[in-house]
């Protein structure tokens, strides 16, 4: 029966176990992934590159810290441990203030989008990562809607404060990968738990790695050819 998640993949397999924690709460390839959809829909636009810039920060701020840590203190399971609530929610809440102020900043300059965007998103980021509501946000719609379809549209409202079909046509994309990549996560994070088979579990980590660095990879393409005016 697996204990925590320090055994996960994305885990450091070095370091002290405080070391590992720290690293492995942020989960890294997911925040990657969210991050590179952020980017995504700013780089659909006309290509202002402090403007993608700022969309990264902010999702890496409020969804790689400040969700993240607020999932590991008021989630129902305790994955890392009893963490200090106090001290996590402090720096969980000072992440999320930030991003939502790049955000805001924004928003007033020219980007109005991004307020009706923002406060949806704030709303998930709390009732999902605190399962507030008796948990009805913590379930694959939400994840899909807020992890997958409403960081392609916060870039392009960054950007371009509209929502323009090239943005729909990556929200679709970046929607049916975030439900590969939520479905394959629990099946492995089940297997893991029951200490299941371990060619199944080595297969579904390896589809995780390969989701992980196709968006990665993707991005920085897709980048590099609107950035030269390649097409």
């Amino acid at each position: 029966m697996q204990v925590d998640r320090t055994s996960e993949w994305f885990v450091p397999k070095f370091g002290s176990k405080k070391f590992q924690i720290s690293i492995g709460i942020l989960f890294l390839p997911y925040t990657s992934i969210v991050t590179c959809f952020a980017a995504l829909g700013a780089i659909s636009g006309p290509l202002q590159l402090e403007r993608v810039v700022a969309i990264c920060v902010i999702y890496i701020l409020a969804l790689g810290i400040g969700a993240h840590l607020l999932d590991a203190i008021g989630g129902k399971t305790k994955p890392w441990g009893n963490l200090p609530k106090r001290k996590i929610g402090i720096m969980a809440l000072g992440a999320v203030s930030i991003a939502f102020s790049v955000g805001i900043y924004f928003a007033f300059l020219d980007s109005p989008w991004l307020f009706p965007i923002g406060i949806i998103e704030g709303f998930f980021l709390f009732a999902y990562s605190l399962e507030l509501f008796g948990g009805k946000f913590h379930n694959n719609i939400s994840t899909v809607f807020s992890w997958g379809i409403l960081p392609v549209f916060a870039g392009s409202a960054i950007q371009t404060n509209s929502i323009t079909m090239e943005t729909i046509i990556i929200a679709t994309i970046t929607a049916l990968v975030t439900y590969a990549l939520i479905k394959t996560s629990r099946q492995y994070k089940l297997l893991k738990r029951d200490n299941g088979d371990l060619h199944i579990i080595k297969k579904k980590e390896r589809i995780l790695k390969l989701i992980t660095v196709g968006v990665v990879v993707s991005t920085i393409i897709f980048f590099i050819i609107k950035y030269y005016n390649l097409i």
